[in-house]
């Protein structure tokens, strides 16, 4: 029998052509699968798609999610302090509470953010808003309180938040209220940390202005994302690696995959190292023997906390983010917030929303909850072009936005016990004449 050489016989010129042209067609074929079910590319840029419709059912679920969050945490917020709160403590949900949000700092206070946007446009400048957030009449405590202070005798953003001025720069406040830069800030965690800097620096300094850069990239990122892990480590990539604040983020991460079914071991590591350590509670408004714990970093692990235990159940995330302790309700409000973004509204049960009264303001606001709906919608439209992205149209009429993937770069590092230089900025006599209330008013 005639032996055959394993070696391939070489192809003739058409067939060298005949399988680049196939080749081509196959490269192409996996190409257009890729756009098709994750992101477009042109010119090297990836863009995400997002149909107008999804936006819409996940800003909903975004605002839900911390009204309920905020509601149902809301009896239990300060009472158990250094403590898990017991489960027979934990109170029942009544559909009927969600009203309660209302009347919670936690949303008022970024509706004042989102007026200036809305009034001012994407460029309107911090010393502006310092203006605007001067003139606010809701009450206020620690860090919020002490800026709004700074601002209406002339301390002039950014020094209104800096801890020369403001002793509780730590503090949890911008935190508690970045959530709207997230939710108007769809796939752009860029754009989240850039509002950071210039809200979040009305009342906040280092670990407290991180806190709501961190809380806004996780926001930011549930418009695609729906891993808790994943979600988490998008809201770290937005702070600075070297700070205490991301310290605190990866030990709640590593922690939880060493112990993945069993929170409170967790919560026992975060207490010992996070509240007990005086290292760790360097500039704490209420010193670094005291139970009581405003600081951002703390809280922050809780509301991680909630995400990764709970799973991608709402009930759990709020339950477990809520029974840490310490600012109870405004750990679960942030946690549910970005829990709700990933689901939807239509993702939520209806004993959550069914009561909600949509014809109610937000305290000392003009926005109703619809209101709110439509100012980030704009914004978040005029957010996607303003980094690059298109708006497409379906043959149905529907929009679709392709938003640009971005690689966040995370604000300077600082550190609010070991302060930089302040910037000397004092409100002009015209500007202070817009401001119509005077310092430790309201």
């Amino acid at each position: 029998m005639e032996q055959r050489s394993n070696q391939f016989l070489p192809m003739s010129p058409d067939c060298q052509r005949l399988f680049r042209w196939w080749g081509f067609v196959i490269v192409m074929l996996v190409a257009a699968l890729g756009i098709m079910t994750q992101a477009t590319f042109s010119f090297g840029q990836e863009y995400r798609r997002l149909p107008r419709s999804v936006y819409r059912d996940k800003v909903a679920g975004g605002w839900l999610g911390q009204m309920i969050g905020v509601a149902w945490g809301g009896p239990t917020e300060f009472r158990w302090r250094g403590q898990i709160i017991p489960e027979a403590e934990m109170p029942a949900w009544e559909p009927k509470m969600i009203n309660s949000a209302y009347n919670q700092d936690d949303l008022y206070v970024e509706m004042t953010f989102l007026r200036s946007l809305e009034v001012h446009g994407w460029d309107v400048s911090i010393r502006q808003a310092g203006i605007d957030f001067a003139n606010s009449e809701y009450r206020l405590w620690h860090a919020n309180r002490a800026g709004r202070d700074n601002l209406r005798s002339g301390i002039a953003p950014p020094d209104s938040g800096h801890p020369q001025f403001n002793k509780h720069a730590d503090d949890i406040d911008y935190q508690i209220e970045a959530d709207f830069s997230g939710l108007i800030a769809p796939g752009l965690p860029q754009v989240a940390i850039d509002l950071g800097e210039k809200f979040g620096r009305l009342m906040n300094y280092g670990d407290g202005l991180y806190g709501g850069q961190f809380v806004g990239g996780m926001y930011a990122a549930a418009f695609f994302e729906h891993d808790p892990v994943r979600i988490v480590e998008a809201g770290l990539a937005c702070i600075p690696e070297q700070s205490q604040y991301a310290e605190c983020i990866r030990d709640v991460l590593r922690w939880y995959r060493e112990e993945p079914d069993r929170w409170e071991i967790t919560w026992q590591k975060i207490e010992e190292k996070y509240n007990k350590n005086p290292q760790y509670r360097k500039f704490s408004c209420s010193g670094a023997q005291s139970e009581f714990n405003i600081d951002a970093k703390i809280n922050g692990a809780y509301i991680v906390m909630g995400l990764l235990y709970g799973r991608g159940d709402f009930e759990q995330t709020i339950i477990i983010s809520t029974r840490c302790g310490q600012d109870s309700d405004c750990n679960p409000s942030n946690a549910a917030g970005i829990l709700g973004t990933v689901l939807g509204r239509s993702g939520l049960e209806e004993k959550f929303v069914r009561e909600l009264d949509r014809t109610r303001r937000f305290s000392h606001t003009p926005y109703t909850f619809d209101d709110v709906l439509r100012v980030c919608e704009k914004l978040a439209r005029e957010a996607v072009l303003r980094a690059g992205g298109k708006i497409e149209v379906s043959a149905e009429g529907n929009e679709i936005w392709l938003i640009p993937v971005q690689q966040p770069k995370p604000s300077p590092l600082e550190q609010c016990w070991e302060p930089g230089p302040i910037a000397n900025s004092r409100f002009s006599p015209e500007e202070m004449a817009q401001i119509k209330f005077p310092p430790g008013e309201k």
